[in-house]
């Protein structure tokens, strides 16, 4: 596991974590999730792995807590199979429980995808996981079907602005247009946005004078092993 900060792009200090899964290859290094996800969807072995990594991540963020460190957010990356797995809110129940960890301190990110092939067991789930205190987040937003109506029809706390507009702001005006336009729609409907793929100081400095609260990307740090984020100098 390795662990992505998120920034307070006007304190400058973390707000929150995201959990990556690595493969690390006796031959090759380490391969991203990119590379072998999608193998393990087809394969059926998506649900093991994603409660590995749920139970590795809350029992980081609680080790973390432990330490003595300021308790953030832990974010984890959920796929649709995961969803609909049986008793998937079961699972999740029961890792916090096991991990010591509070609901609060868990965000669950979702693609828009996913959200767009709800069911009416996929929205009850996720219901319910709100009701208990866990967060919900858009992932990659900008990149699917793009329907702003689940903004609102689901219980979304988080949106986070996919990294290819951040790429494209210096060079593209439809780019920088709708990143202002989001940024504008989640303080209107009071949702927090989150920019993804912050590589520069010019990317940053648009950002901030946008007035987005955070960001994530290499420009703060890559992900980055347990111990290596627990001495990052954005750290309260």
């Amino acid at each position: 596991m390795h662990y992505q900060p998120k920034i307070d792009l006007a304190r400058g200090t973390i707000t929150g974590a995201e959990a990556l899964i690595r493969w690390n290859d006796p031959d090759r290094g380490l391969i991203p999730p990119a590379q072998f996800v999608p193998f393990a969807e087809d394969c059926g072995l998506i649900v093991p792995i994603g409660q590995w990594v749920l139970r590795e991540a809350c029992g980081q963020a609680r080790a973390w807590i432990d330490a003595g460190l300021r308790p953030i957010p832990m974010a984890v990356n959920i796929s649709a199979v995961e969803l609909r797995a049986k008793d998937f809110f079961g699972g999740v129940c029961g890792i916090l429980k096991d991990t010591r960890l509070e609901p609060c301190y868990l965000e669950l990110e979702l693609t828009e995808s996913v959200l767009m092939r709800h069911d009416a067991l996929s929205i009850s789930v996720l219901l319910a996981l709100k009701a208990m205190g866990v967060r919900l987040a858009v992932d990659d937003f900008g990149t699917g079907y793009s329907s702003l109506s689940y903004l609102w029809r689901f219980p979304i706390d988080t949106v986070k602005i996919d990294q290819s507009f951040m790429v494209e702001i210096s060079t593209n005006g439809d780019a920088a247009t709708f990143l202002r336009a989001v940024i504008s729609m989640c303080k209107t409907l009071k949702k927090r946005v989150v920019a993804e793929g912050v590589e520069t100081r010019e990317q940053l400095a648009f950002l901030a004078t946008e007035r987005c609260s955070e960001g994530q990307g290499y420009y703060f740090s890559p992900p980055v092993a347990a111990e290596h984020f627990a001495q990052l100098p954005y750290r309260e």
